[in-house]
């Protein structure tokens, strides 16, 4: 149970504890998707230079348990949210709404006029509590797996 929780933006120095979260919550929490599926989406950890670019031009904020990382969502140009992952222990626990709450009041700040996503099956109903409308179903090849997504907005 998530006692203490402090939202921070991310920094380079956060970028390996991002992975970790990814890698926690699409390989070990709780999931509409098949250990194939996850196991195409997630492989392993993501690290290095690459990793490093991908979250460049991203505005991420994060939520530690003290010094664990439970959490983050991103945001970048356009109002895209690229990621938005937490571990299976602070699931339930209010964060995603504490993460959105930052991403979209940064967003308002930015003036954009939508924020969108590309929403996983468990994503789904979060982003459909605070507001977001589906705008297409999708199906996504990830290597030799078929993985269900929306794409969903909320207009702001």
């Amino acid at each position: 149970m998530i006692q203490v929780l402090t939202l921070y933006y991310a920094t380079p120095a956060d970028h390996a504890q991002l992975a970790d979260v990814i890698f926690d919550a699409v390989r070990n929490g709780p999931s509409l998707y098949t250990e194939a599926q996850r196991a195409a989406w997630v492989p392993e950890r993501r690290s290095g230079p690459e990793w490093d670019a991908r979250l460049a031009d991203k505005d991420i904020v994060l939520a530690r348990d003290g010094e664990r990382i439970v959490g983050f969502m991103s945001i970048e140009g356009g109002g895209y949210i690229d990621f938005a992952f937490i571990r299976p222990e602070a699931q339930g626990s209010g964060l995603f709404r504490a993460l959105f709450n930052s991403v979209e009041a940064h967003a308002r700040a930015a003036h954009e006029p939508r924020l969108w996503v590309h929403a996983s099956l468990m994503a789904q109903p979060a982003f459909a509590a605070v507001g977001f409308d589906v705008v297409e179903h999708q199906v996504v090849p990830i290597g030799d797996q078929d993985l269900k997504r929306a794409c969903m907005e909320k207009l702001l």
